[in-house]
């Protein structure tokens, strides 16, 4: 019997500079891969918000489906389950006769679990459950520093990891792939079979939001053709121009940070412009922060109290101001802008999550972890270590306590949208 591997996807759903997929092919016969729609994922949490919100949900399916499609080119394809990885992956073993199931570790607690819960029973069948990480920028072994060791500043962490660390090359994309005979690969799950907490009847598309790899991969070279064009051309950069909006995909792994970060490099190389693309290195290093910091600190970022024991906390309420707050009725212009953007496309930049946090947690004095809830709802590059950290740090409840008190809703305004132009466009 020839060996098979079972491929469990998750927030990876991509072929190039994927090292799971690559060492399965290279280490089996067969492979199987996999992805389960979790029905916890699509929950009510205990802040009264959706674990999965509908535009999130969506961006997910358009993601499994174009792998899925990437997969059937090569004459396979991906194995459909709707139910809880604990539950299933046994039976697959067994039915398929697979010798070794390969998976990306995750960070936070809730995937954690499960893959601990998942590891215990494949150990039963003697069969081993191999783990990947291929979400970071930086592999934790490529570090300067072991994690229990990995600075608490940002400002710090970063220093040290760019000048002492490297950033490995990419995996080559497979030219060929062996598939285990499956019968029936399963269907995709409607967006109504998974969301089962919300009207999706009136649900905005999007034509700039389109999950999956493909995407993803030309959305990347429009933003370094734009580069060029600016480089060529020799057009001022202004800040907002550099927002490059490669975060949704970067969230389920439809694309490598790694891949992005070279073709910066490479792009770089040819047309200068380092002060246009340093700040997506930034926020990819950013990622890999957070990241590390749930490795190193656990759960702390999930508590009300955060590490500061002596915080003052506030009820995990849902009252009348946050229900305002969520739908963008609070009167203040600007943030019921961002909240109805929020709200219709599952996106806001980065500076607005920063002023719609300030505004829910010191002008409302309302719960920052029900506002952390709620954006897990609705982002569609929602990733647990980047929502709770920068919430967390907000709140001044963060690992950097030096932050604490540094957000300032009025100066925020003022640099954000001085003129109210940025409300206006959006009608608020």
């Amino acid at each position: 019997m020839g060996k098979k591997i079972l491929v469990w996807f998750r927030n990876d759903l991509r072929l190039h500079d994927n090292e799971m997929l690559v060492e399965a092919i290279a280490k089996s016969d067969e492979i199987l891969p996999v992805f389960f729609f979790d029905p916890r994922q699509f929950e009510i949490t205990r802040y009264q918000t959706i674990k999965t919100g509908a535009i999130r949900a969506r961006f997910l399916l358009e993601s499994v489906a174009d792998l899925r499609s990437s997969f059937k080119k090569f004459g396979g394809d991906i194995l459909i389950q709707l139910g809880k990885p604990e539950d299933l992956l046994p039976t697959l073993v067994s039915t398929y006769e697979i010798t070794e199931v390969y998976h990306h570790r995750e960070v936070a607690s809730e995937e954690t679990a499960v893959s601990t819960q998942v590891e215990d029973l494949l150990w039963k069948l003697r069969v081993n459950l191999r783990h990947f990480i291929g979400h970071t920028l930086y592999n934790k072994e490529d570090l300067p520093f072991p994690i229990k060791d990995i600075p608490d500043v940002f400002a710090q962490f970063k220093k040290k990891t760019e000048r002492d660390a490297i950033v490995k090359p990419c995996f080559v994309t497979p030219t060929y792939i062996n598939f285990v005979e499956v019968e029936h690969w399963g269907d995709l799950p409607s967006l109504t079979d998974l969301v089962v907490n919300e009207d999706v009847k009136n649900l905005a598309t999007s034509e700039e939001f389109v999950g999956g790899e493909t995407v993803a991969l030309k959305r990347l070279d429009e933003f370094l053709n734009a580069g060029e064009t600016i480089a060529l051309s020799n057009t001022s950069l202004k800040k907002t121009e550099v927002i490059s909006k490669l975060s949704p995909w970067l969230a389920l792994g439809c694309l490598s940070p790694r891949e992005v970060y070279w073709k910066m490099k490479e792009a770089e190389a040819n047309y200068g412009l380092k002060p246009y693309f340093n700040q997506i290195v930034v926020g990819l290093l950013w990622r890999d922060y957070y990241r590390f910091m749930f490795k190193k600190h656990g759960n702390t970022f999930f508590k009300p109290a955060g590490f500061k024991n002596d915080a003052k906390i506030n009820t995990h309420q849902d009252n009348e101001l946050m229900k305002a707050w969520k739908a963008g009725n609070t009167g203040q212009p600007l943030v019921d802008a961002v909240m109805h953007e929020l709200n219709t496309t599952g996106y806001i930049n980065n500076t607005s999550r920063l002023l719609v946090a300030t505004y829910l947690i010191y002008q409302l004095k309302l719960s920052w972890v029900v506002g952390a809830a709620y954006l897990e709802e609705k982002l569609i590059d929602y990733a647990p270590a980047s929502n709770w950290g920068n919430w967390a740090t907000v709140a001044g409840v963060g690992n950097d306590l030096r932050l604490t008190g540094s957000f300032d809703f009025e100066k925020q305004l003022k640099n954000f949208d001085p003129k109210g132009v940025y409300a206006q466009a959006l009608g608020a």
